[in-house]
């Protein structure tokens, strides 16, 4: 029954969206949202319990195309924990999304009631899809329908012509993702003849010493879902995105739609490449490592120097995927427990963040940090929530992000655990410092002068008129959220089960013990201790901390032209086969 199940955590959501895109005219908007929050919530709690059933691991050939004589054409879902895990997250973020659009989001031009929670549903579905696919080419067709309705998310305001430029920019270089991927999978089906993942990773192996083709295969796959991990120096589209996409939209794209492309890394190299056929472990742990550093340090730096708010939360999350992807690039199974954890407590803090951003948006028509100083004193709800929420970031007990990094950071040891509070510390008080300035009015008031930046100034509500009061549904999601990441923290039992999933699946049966210590707890709180710091210093001393001139080359790289970050695109996956070749086809 569980196996049967498994194929409806994808037909749900997109019958939903159907039925929604069928009716969505004839009924009035309060009926089209409550359509779409009943088949999220339902497709959430179907995952929740596959999730809970998924020792031992389950699939399911669809339509009944099962294997004969050890070869199939048909379309394989994996029930294990983590892909089951993913589900339930991209799940219910996707409710919580609703929720926190209901009956405030403007409607669209067209007056379709059901357009845009039919939208979120197809995302849904996608997402759904991907975290559960067993073969390379389904994973490449639910990767592309989550992209392509996340395009049209994006450029939801079609009349604004930054929206569109941001979602034309967006689809142009995850686009590009896609084709590598594609020509990965054209490579590895001439190699072996199969699709499935594991039958995959059994015929590279069967072939014995991997090659050129392995190597070209490995780079193509590997670009992909590194650009959709937004990954240094893939990363150039999600600031663009996020800065013109809705709220609610951005609550998932930094909240599970780049952790599915970590996701993807992991689940790929595992299943695909880590065999004798594949990418050797120490081309891997040199390739991600490397990447990994240079993703968190680029974006802790940008994080900083933002005063866009919505950009600023952006490249915090290109900062944090740079710290997951070391994690995952260290092949430790201690690691893998901590990044499970530390990607849940983030979606649950950054997610909020959002949301909160949105109230500043929607209530003073600004997502920028120098013109909203002072101005949201009165609402104090909120400021609490995002000060929260940048404790979450700093990884300060009891938050899950606390328990991830702290279990990460003793998996990867050395000078890397230092990358891991500095990224953390300098993110965190980036948001501290908006909170400072915008919520309690300190320091002195900033210079409002734009210079090569993007201010956030000037910004249209996404509701039909400013607020006046803030609705309830606005204030209770970012609440939850935070509530969740705090329990992914302290649960009781929450961290071992999780634990059990993911290493059930991808290290062999090994399995860790996932707990608080002594030095993780303290590492948290100095993360959380220099964070306070810096905002404190940025807030008091503004001209100390301004971007120097050396650093303004490296905001002009965030340049808007498509055409430059094609070329980054480019370089990206030059890199990725530069770090990967020493070693693996030489003697």
């Amino acid at each position: 029954m569980m196996d049967a199940s498994l194929p409806l955590l994808v037909a749900v959501p997109l019958l939903g969206a159907a039925l929604l895109v069928a009716g969505g005219r004839l009924v009035p908007r309060p009926v089209a949202e409550a359509v779409g929050c009943a088949v999220s919530a339902g497709t959430a709690a179907l995952a929740l319990v596959l999730l809970l059933n998924s020792s031992p691991p389950f699939l399911e050939w669809s339509g009944g195309w099962t294997p004969v004589e050890g070869h199939s054409v048909g379309i394989v879902l994996i029930g294990d924990g983590p892909g089951l895990g993913m589900a339930a997250l991209a799940s219910l973020l996707t409710l919580a999304s609703l929720a926190y659009s209901w009956h405030y989001f403007d409607e669209p031009p067209s007056g379709h009631a059901g357009s845009f929670p039919a939208l979120l549903l197809l995302f849904q579905g996608g997402m759904c899809g991907f975290a559960i696919a067993g073969d390379l080419f389904n994973a490449f067709v639910w990767f592309e329908l989550m992209s392509v309705v996340a395009y049209a998310l994006t450029g939801h305001r079609v009349e604004e012509a930054r929206a569109v430029q941001g979602a034309l920019t967006f689809a142009v270089v995850t686009s590009l993702g896609a084709y590598a991927m594609l020509m990965g999978i054209g490579l590895l089906y001439a190699r072996t003849g199969e699709l499935g993942m594991h039958a995959i990773g059994r015929g590279l192996d069967a072939h014995g010493r991997p090659d050129a083709l392995v190597l070209a295969a490995f780079v193509l796959v590997m670009t992909a879902l590194l650009v959709k991990s937004a990954a240094v120096p893939f990363h150039f589209w999600l600031p663009d995105a996020h800065a013109v996409a809705p709220t609610p939209v951005c609550m998932l794209l930094s909240g599970v739609m780049v952790e599915l492309g970590t996701f993807g890394v992991w689940r790929v190299y595992g299943t695909v490449f880590s065999g004798p056929g594949g990418v050797p472990a120490p081309e891997f742990e040199r390739a991600l490592v490397t990447l990994g550093a240079l993703t968190a340090v680029t974006g802790a730096v940008m994080c900083w120097y933002q005063r866009h708010i919505k950009r600023l939360l952006a490249y915090s999350t290109v900062a944090h995927t740079g710290l997951f992807l070391i994690g995952i690039g260290v092949l430790k199974p201690e690691a893998d427990d901590g990044i499970a954890l530390y990607v849940l407590g983030h979606a649950g803090v950054k997610a909020a963040l959002f949301a909160c951003t949105g109230i500043l948006l929607d209530r003073y028509g600004s997502v920028d940090e120098h013109a909203l100083h002072g101005r949201a004193r009165e609402l104090k709800g909120v400021a609490v929530l995002f000060v929260l929420g940048a404790l979450g970031l700093a990884g300060l007990p009891p938050f899950g992000t606390a328990l991830g990094k702290s279990v990460t950071e003793e998996a990867v040891g050395g000078p890397l655990t230092v990358l891991y509070v500095a990224a953390s510390a300098v993110t965190a008080a980036a948001v501290l410092r908006v909170a400072a300035r915008v919520f309690l009015g300190l320091g002195p008031r900033p210079e409002t002068g734009s210079g090569y930046e993007t201010t956030g100034s000037g910004e249209r509500p996404e509701t039909r008129h400013r607020l006046s009061r803030i609705p309830d549904t606005m204030t209770a999601v970012p609440a939850v959220l935070l509530a969740g990441a705090v329990a992914v923290g302290v649960a009781p039992g929450f961290a071992k089960v999780a634990a059990r999933a993911v290493n059930e699946t991808g290290s062999a049966g090994v399995f860790t013990s996932v707990h608080w210590t002594p030095a993780g707890v303290l590492l948290g709180l100095l993360s959380t201790l220099l964070a306070g710091a810096l905002a404190l210093l940025a807030v008091v001393r503004p001209k100390a901390f301004a971007a120097p001139d050396r650093a303004l080359w490296l905001r002009r790289l965030q340049s808007g032209h498509v055409g430059d970050y094609v070329a980054w695109v480019l370089v990206g996956t030059t890199v990725l086969g530069a770090l990967t070749l020493p070693g693996m086809l030489g003697g």
